[in-house]
């Protein structure tokens, strides 16, 4: 697997620019102009889609009296939730039902009947209305903001902070990505390579397996999606 270094380098090779020998020393400008292109194209496809790669599994246990959970605060590395894929599990690890947070999102009053759980999401994190039990399991599936990992270690880097980083999308892509982006960070004609980026990316994410959406929860036509629970599950 190619660090990111490694992956400009070929980039200036190919476009007969002085080769980067350390992306992190500022004093040097062509280091400095593909670390600028690095951050941008990586995190450009960080935002692209659900790459399967960035799919991951978020939880968290409900306390008695708190209502509101940011995303942020449960998992650090949230950047966009997949809709359909949240759902309920008790102390036992059985799912209970599950939400549909796109339901919730169209409802501005509603009332809560006992025994259901209901949820909206807002302000960037699930708000729940009506008593909740402690110690309820909630699970969702997210997209995470990674763009890179540790070569040692192997975690997952929202940024690139060293010349070893190891891009977490298809190598040949962000190469493309890097050519045509540093062809017109310098004036230079870069519609060929754009175009053929454009391809690639497109023909990638295509072949991505993304999360299929599969709800499990009951459609109410007046108050939304409701999930059914029961103590002692």
């Amino acid at each position: 697997m190619s660090n990111i270094l490694e992956l400009c380098q070929e980039v200036a090779d190919m476009t007969a620019a002085q080769r980067p020998d350390d992306l992190f020393e500022r004093n040097v400008l062509s280091n400095a102009i593909f670390l600028a292109v690095a951050k941008n194209e990586l995190d450009s496809l960080m935002r692209y889609g659900n790459w399967q790669v960035l799919i991951k599994e978020g939880s968290f246990r409900t306390y008695h009296g708190k209502s509101f959970y940011a995303f942020d605060e449960i998992v650090p590395d949230f950047y966009a939730l997949i809709h359909n894929t949240i759902y309920v599990k008790n102390d036992k690890e059985q799912v209970l039902g599950a939400f549909n947070a796109e339901e919730w999102m169209k409802e501005k009053n509603f009332t809560t009947p006992s025994g259901r759980l209901k949820f909206k999401i807002e302000n960037n994190g699930f708000q729940f209305i009506g008593d909740l039990e402690d110690g309820m399991k909630i699970v969702f599936m997210y997209r995470s903001n990674a763009v890179c990992k540790d070569a040692k270690t192997y975690e997952m880097k929202s940024e690139i902070t060293k010349n070893t980083d190891i891009p977490v999308f298809d190598k040949y892509v962000v190469k493309l990505g890097l050519t045509w982006r540093w062809l017109k960070r310098n004036g230079m004609d870069y519609e060929e390579e754009y175009h053929e980026y454009q391809r690639e990316l497109k023909k990638k994410y295509g072949l991505e397996l993304d999360v299929k959406d599969i709800s499990f929860g009951t459609i109410n036509e007046s108050s939304g999606l409701v999930i059914e629970h029961k103590k002692g599950c």
